[in-house]
């Protein structure tokens, strides 16, 4: 679609809310809520097409939010340490209301990504515009956050997919490290440096055949592993574990332009994710590679519909077509216009320009 760019920052604006917060999906009654996790990319998106605003608004929104849950942090802190029962409800949810309130329900919350992709979006933003007062205006979130991080990082928990609440995974624990790492590029001491170097080290046993693993439980092959790589630089993109993991990725995930997430994924049938497709895509503007890049840029581009509105999924290819009925009567329509997918079209087209402009 032409001016899909101009299209998607319109849709991601045009769906912000006074808040700040960034609704998943305005059509998809399951999506209209904010996670910490997407909200970030799509943060980011903004930031880098000079919708500063949008991000900072953002940004205050994630503060507020994380400030309401400052007893819930002190009371897990007193669980752990007197080592009683903790049940799920006793983690910070990864969704919102778009006011900022928890949603008391059982949507399998206990996801610790969205909280080191904060740190990360909100280091991008003051590095980006120079606004440094956001240390002193958000410290007491911040260290609430980087507290929860301490003790939560290597529990189990669930995925970036809500899926496998007994395992820990590479994405996530990529997420945490990219946050914590941002972060301690404003804030003096060795502490958070020695944080990130012991989540990277254990990150870095998570492998198997050269590659790394789904999860501590799966040894299966995941597309969000991507972020080991791009954009929290656990690894380097050319690090012979990521050329493998990728090589993976390749194999059995791609196919004529699109990225499932995951081999065994049967949400809505399996098919290929716009988000997962534009992050390879991204990956390979690191590694000079631009043509795949153009490649799939231009497939996603292509699944825009009239309106220029692009889907969570694209259901054209799947691992297991007859679920997607079951998934349709469930919830409904697959997703769209979902914001996240739109934030990483704009990644993809940011960065692949300036690809083209380093000649």
């Amino acid at each position: 679609m032409k001016n899909l760019k101009e299209t998607s920052i319109r849709i991601i604006l045009e769906n912000q809310a006074e808040s700040g917060a960034y609704v998943a999906c305005p059509t998809f009654p399951t999506y209209r809520y904010s996670w910490l996790r997407d909200g970030s990319f799509i943060g980011y998106s903004m930031l880098l097409y000079g919708e500063v605003v949008s991000c900072e608004k953002f940004l205050i929104w994630v503060n507020e939010t994380i400030l309401k849950k400052t007893s819930k942090v002190e009371l897990l802190k007193e669980k752990l340490k007197a080592k009683v029962e903790i049940t799920q409800k006793d983690f910070l949810p990864t969704r919102f209301t778009l006011d900022g309130e928890e949603v008391m329900d059982t949507w399998p919350n206990h996801q610790v990504d969205g909280y080191g992709a904060w740190l990360w979006l909100l280091s991008e933003f003051i590095e980006r515009t120079g606004k440094t007062e956001y240390l002193s205006l958000f410290k007491e979130s911040i260290d609430l956050t980087l507290a929860y991080l301490e003790i939560t990082w290597n529990l189990p928990n669930y995925d970036c997919w809500e899926e496998n609440g007994e395992g820990v995974h590479p994405s996530t624990l990529a997420c945490i490290y990219g946050g914590i790492s941002a972060i301690s590029r404003h804030i003096p001491g060795e502490e958070l440096t020695f944080l990130a170097g012991k989540i990277r080290e254990y990150t870095l046993t998570l492998t198997v055949d050269n590659r790394f693993k789904k999860n501590s439980l799966s040894a299966s092959v995941d597309s969000s592993l991507l972020w080991l790589s791009v954009p929290f630089k656990l690894v380097l993109p050319e690090d012979p574990v990521m050329v493998e993991t990728i090589n993976a990725i390749e194999n059995k995930l791609l196919e004529k332009g699109g990225v499932k997430r995951y081999p065994e994924d049967s949400y809505y049938g399996g098919g290929q994710w716009i988000l997962l497709s534009c992050w390879l895509g991204w990956y390979y503007t690191k590694t000079g590679t631009k043509e795949k890049a153009l490649e799939i840029r231009d497939w996603v581009e292509k699944q825009a519909d009239e309106q220029g509105n692009l889907p969570e999924q694209v259901l054209g290819i799947m691992n297991y077509p007859e679920q997607k009925k079951y998934w349709e009567s469930r919830w409904g329509k697959n997703a769209r216009p979902l914001l996240w997918s739109h934030a990483m079209y704009l990644i993809l087209f940011r960065a692949i320009s300036e690809k083209e402009s380093d000649k």
